[in-house]
């Protein structure tokens, strides 16, 4: 069983999660290839990212940094406590 830190109920079963995607700044024009580009466009890296998830039960919502090429999680936090670089 796999289990997942979420920063308010602790570890819990990977099946209580969903992933919805890579942290990104969302694109200050409101032109349209710029959003088509941010909501359809992905770096799909390998190595250490940063992660919206979402614990279903209590839908609390935190990121998640995790290096994709061991399956790791190296760090969960609230959206809070996102660092002033992905502000």
């Amino acid at each position: 069983m796999k289990l997942i830190p979420c920063p308010v109920n602790g570890l819990r079963n990977a099946t209580e999660f969903a992933c919805l995607g890579e942290v990104r700044l969302a694109p200050g024009a409101a032109e349209d290839n710029a959003w088509a580009a941010y909501v359809w466009d992905r770096e799909n890296s390998a190595g250490v990212v940063r992660e919206w998830w979402c614990h279903l039960p209590s839908t609390t919502w935190f990121i998640a940094e995790r290096d994709t090429v061991a399956d790791k999680f190296l760090k969960t936090y609230l959206a809070v406590d996102l660092p002033e670089d992905m502000r």
